[in-house]
């Protein structure tokens, strides 16, 4: 597909629910009226933001997708009320440790849990779920491809069976790899898309969990600095593999694209975990991303260049938030309106300058000029002095 750049027709902007307060302190109504309010589109709805809104209808949150007539009653009432603000809800969220399962019994007991979903996609009137690459690495999982493709295609199957007997439209899955599992980059999720050859199993790319892989290292002074010294080199293996994705995967064949930036740590003072089971980008993922390009917090992630290769694909659904921080857990009416203020000047911020940057997936000298441009907004003044 041949895609002008940068494109003519502007993608919708979205945001989750737990990018807007989090659901311990802040209640689902007032946070979704503050999206509204800066002016989304789309909502992506976290399984824990989901559970808290049943328990305000008096109803078990730890039963959330138990497809009750009374559960069911409030996902349409959560969707109307949606639908109320001029939004809509863009998916459910997460699957987890769902691929690869060795012992048939277990693999059919989670494949049931996931059709437990459909019902309810139906009453919050949407037709995507995420499923995140599993983080299991016990000997009751395998990541052999084939295994994990079968499960892929396995769930598309079940998604379109339901939507057949329904009548209504394609149930999608959508699988993405998270940073820190077995499958961690966006080619290796691709490839297990790819492999299960099902139209309703598509890629959800996150830009935060393909920089905190390809790019960055909070662990590091710099930042990024995994493999190569200096920032040129780091950006030029992170331009290589982008450039790879626009010309093997096809937009649409992309379902979602999510994005967050993250601050630039300190680390003499930000130690990775002393618990061998917590992975070692969770602290960082969980309490210190940010919104693009929020360079006044700290935010250094060349975000941009994610955008910039996902647009290119010919993607165009929704741009969407998905940011966890500690400022997000504080208390206080204000929280969600400023989130979302802040989130939407970061997308809007993103969009400009991702649409600014040369078309470096098309040759080599482009790919040098818009790195040459990252480095310029990332390191103003050593770049002038270079000069």
């Amino acid at each position: 597909m041949t895609v002008s750049w940068p494109p003519s027709k502007i993608n919708s902007f979205g945001i989750a629910t737990l990018s807007l307060g989090n659901w311990r302190e802040h209640r689902l109504e007032p946070r979704l009226e503050a999206a509204a309010k800066s002016g989304y589109q789309w909502i992506d709805l976290f399984d824990e933001c989901w559970a808290a809104y049943l328990e305000e209808h008096g109803l078990p949150g730890d039963q959330l997708w138990e497809p009750t007539s009374e559960n069911l009653q409030v996902a349409r009432k959560l969707a109307g009320f949606v639908k109320s603000l001029g939004m809509r809800i863009a998916c459910t969220q997460p699957l987890r440790a769902i691929e690869g399962v060795k012992d048939p019994a277990e693999r059919q007991a989670i494949f049931e849990l996931v059709a437990k979903r459909f019902p309810f996609m139906r009453a919050f009137d949407t037709d995507l779920v995420f499923m995140c690459a599993s983080i299991r690495k016990d000997k009751g999982v395998t990541s052999d491809l084939k295994t994990v493709a079968r499960d892929l295609a396995d769930l598309g199957d079940m998604a379109a069976a339901y939507a057949k007997a329904d009548g209504g439209r394609m149930l999608k899955i959508g699988y993405e790899g998270l940073s820190w599992a077995t499958r961690n980059t966006w080619s290796a999720s691709w490839e297990a898309v790819r492999f299960a050859n099902r139209p309703n199993v598509g890629l959800i790319v996150d830009a935060f969990n393909i920089l905190a892989v390809e790019f960055a290292d909070p662990y590091n002074v710099a930042g990024h600095g995994r493999v190569y010294p200096t920032l040129e080199e780091s950006l030029d293996v992170l331009t290589g593999s982008l450039a790879s994705l626009v010309s093997t995967v096809p937009g649409d064949r992309i379902f979602f694209f999510q994005c967050g930036d993250a601050e630039l740590m300190n680390p003499t003072t930000f130690l990775p975990p002393t618990d061998p089971e917590t992975p070692v980008l969770l602290p960082w993922s969980r309490s210190h991303r940010l919104y693009p390009l929020e360079q006044s917090r700290g935010a250094y992630m060349p975000v941009e260049l994610v955008a910039a290769a996902v647009l290119a694909t010919g993607y165009r659904g929704p741009i969407s938030l998905e940011v966890f921080n500690a400022s997000l857990n504080q208390p206080g009416q204000s929280v969600p309106a400023e989130h979302a203020s802040r989130g939407l000047n970061g997308l809007r911020l993103l969009c400009e300058t991702a649409w600014s940057l040369p078309a470096f997936w098309q040759s080599y000298g482009e790919r040098k000029s818009a790195i040459a441009q990252v480095v310029q907004r990332l390191q103003p003044d050593e770049h002038k002095h270079k000069l």
